[in-house]
């Protein structure tokens, strides 16, 4: 695993974990997809999961979401083992990515109700979920137009509705602003934080450092499978010398690049 800061070990054995991962590997044939990837995340916490596109923060979401298992290691979720308590697992957590697909014939309220079926949701309960998530991801304007219809911004409100039906303690969140405007990014991000507020415990993947800085509690820089370096925000850029997080995640990489050739060397001798 990457650098750890004294501090931030502090803050986190001080709390319960709701998400614990430890030495995830997964492998796509040849590629070694996720190499080692080890965090923790705790009730009432973002931690964001940074990298460019193909570092391995999907791979990672999905075997924490129980789609895919992994080749080695494990992850918890309030204690639930993700392979074993698949089913335990998937009643507390809320999963969103940028590919899942609504059903352009319902509409907003349609779609929430089926699923709310398919969540085994008591009918009152189900009615009072959605009228909640209508009104805090301001979705009344075009709930009952057809989810065919919508922005991209807007379908990206209703799934993250759908990720929070069943008020799960648990979100897994992967670039759930990836291609929204500037207006519809910031509105996902407030309501975030209200969530974070009211306990939940959040894993948030993104590739976009602003994101990160602006939402975050702590952080795990990813790349090439591997997590470079964890922490929270002040400390990363105390650990790389840096002022900003973009020259952190270069400087993280360089750090990793440069322990890669010392490997290839010394077995290289030997």
């Amino acid at each position: 695993m990457g650098e750890v800061s004294d501090e931030l070990e502090g803050s986190v054995q001080d709390q319960e974990a709701m998400v614990e991962v430890a030495g995830l590997v997964r492998r796509y044939g040849e590629l070694l997809a996720v190499d080692g990837v080890s965090f923790e995340v705790c009730a009432g916490e973002i931690f964001g999961l940074l990298g460019p596109n193909g570092a391995g923060k999907s791979t990672t979401l999905r075997m924490l979401a129980t789609l895919i298992q992994p080749d080695s290691g494990f992850a918890k979720v309030c204690g639930f083992d993700t392979v074993r308590q698949s089913e335990q697992v998937r009643r507390r957590i809320g999963f969103q990515t940028g590919d899942t697909q609504l059903y352009e014939r319902l509409t907003p309220v349609e779609f929430l109700r089926y699923f709310s079926r398919l969540q085994d949701m008591e009918r009152g309960l189900a009615k009072e979920r959605i009228e909640h998530l209508v009104e805090a991801l301001d979705i009344k304007a075009f709930a009952g137009r057809r989810c065919g219809s919508l922005s991209t911004g807007q379908q990206q409100r209703v799934s993250i509705a759908r990720a929070l039906l069943h008020d799960p303690e648990v979100l897994i969140l992967d670039e759930p602003t990836s291609g929204l405007d500037i207006i519809s990014s910031q509105f996902i991000l407030e309501f975030l934080r209200q969530e974070r507020e009211r306990g939940k415990a959040i894993v948030f993947s993104t590739h976009i450092m602003s994101e990160a800085e602006l939402l975050c509690d702590r952080l795990g820089m990813l790349h090439q499978g591997q997590l470079m370096m964890v922490g929270t925000m002040a400390s990363v850029l105390e650990n790389t010398g840096q002022q900003s997080l973009t020259k952190a995640f270069l400087e993280a990489i360089a750090r990793q690049d440069e322990r890669r050739d010392e490997v290839a060397s010394g077995d290289a001798r030997r």
